[in-house]
């Protein structure tokens, strides 16, 4: 009965070295660890710097709020980095519109606009006009929502 329990530790911890070795490899490789890719893998500084949607380069990846972040360039993953809030798309990269309405919308990387130096991603160019029609009320409008929605679970 002892033994049994011996080699029952020694088969988990065995496990647990091996996942970690696993997890370990992707590091090592270059590869990014499993997570969700924030704007569907667009460089987030791109918009602020060059004022264009560019796809960034799984070659300069960033990892920030439980998200993955790619970047066309090792330097704009360095701004990124040094201060993520400043380049990070508001609502976590949800669509502008939609959280008008508390509503989480995957968002279109080419459909954006930068208002007072933070950026809004639209899910669609008919959810950006409509939200364009009054962006200084639909942006307090979704911030409201915004806060609620980060407290509860999905």
């Amino acid at each position: 009965m002892k033994l049994l329990k011996i080699v029952d530790r020694v088969s988990i911890g065995l496990s647990l070295v091996l996942f970690l070795l696993a997890g370990l490899s992707d590091i090592t490789s270059g590869k990014p660890l499993i997570h969700d890719l924030a704007i569907k893998g667009y460089d987030a500084v791109a918009y602020f710097t060059i004022g264009k949607a560019l796809q960034g380069n799984e070659a300069f990846t960033f990892y920030w709020h439980d998200m993955t972040w790619n970047f066309s360039n090792k330097e704009n993953m360095v701004l990124f980095a040094t201060n993520p809030e400043k380049y990070a798309p508001q609502y976590d990269g949800y669509c502008a519109w939609a959280m008008t309405e508390g509503q989480k919308a995957e968002t279109d990387p080419e459909v954006w606009k930068i208002v007072d130096g933070k950026l809004y991603l639209s899910c669609s160019s008919s959810a950006y006009e409509k939200w364009s029609k009054d962006v200084p009320g639909n942006i307090k409008r979704a911030d409201k929502y915004w806060l609620k929605l980060q407290n509860k679970e999905f």
